[in-house]
């Protein structure tokens, strides 16, 4: 799914907003009607940084809610509920940069010759373990294949091997990537 310039804005926007509400900044109304696009049901991550640095990151694989209400719910736990970093803080608010990752659905692969490193993001799952990275992520440390396969592994908890078992499961799918950055600011109410 390709979403316009506008529904990447409305998308940016819900996921900022829904952060400042925390601060009792704004609320955020849902009583608009939203292009159909931004009601259907897909997996999302949003991803929080300064500085290019993470500041959290949390997301669903599959969606279960309309897509626009999905961005509302994990852009706050990105902010506040990523095991990883302590919650953001008032102060952090101007400082972070939104990006938004709107996911295909996974689909299994045969053989780790269907990934394409910059065009697909991997799920690894064995057994109770599973793992997920972003498509951006191999690109922005310049992974080949076999480093985003053995990263995923890792980030699932397992042996950075494990995706040469057979018992493993790889999945890949794509993804819609958009910042507030790319966008042009974080404060953009058009």
């Amino acid at each position: 799914m390709k979403l316009s310039d506008e529904e990447k804005r409305i998308l940016l926007q819900i996921a900022r907003k829904s952060i400042e509400e925390e601060f009792g900044k704004t609320t955020v109304n849902f009583n608009q009607d939203f292009p159909e696009t931004l009601n259907l049901k897909c997996g999302v991550f949003v991803t929080l940084s300064i500085d290019d640095e993470l500041r959290g990151c949390i997301g669903y694989i599959i969606g279960d809610k309309p897509l626009y209400e999905l961005v509302y719910i994990v852009a706050k736990k990105s902010a506040f509920e990523d095991p990883r970093f302590y919650p953001l803080t008032e102060e952090e608010l101007d400082e972070i940069e939104i990006e938004i990752s709107v996911l295909s659905p996974p689909k299994r692969i045969q053989s780790i010759d269907e990934i394409k490193i910059g065009e697909h993001g991997l799920i690894i799952q064995k057994g109770p373990f599973h793992g997920l990275l972003l498509p951006q992520v191999a690109t922005k440390y310049n992974w080949t294949v076999k480093e985003f396969l053995e990263h995923t592994c890792l980030k699932a908890g397992l042996s950075k091997t494990e995706w040469k078992d057979p018992n493993t499961k790889i999945e890949i799918f794509t993804a819609d990537v958009f910042s507030e950055k790319e966008l042009g600011g974080n404060n953009d109410d058009n």
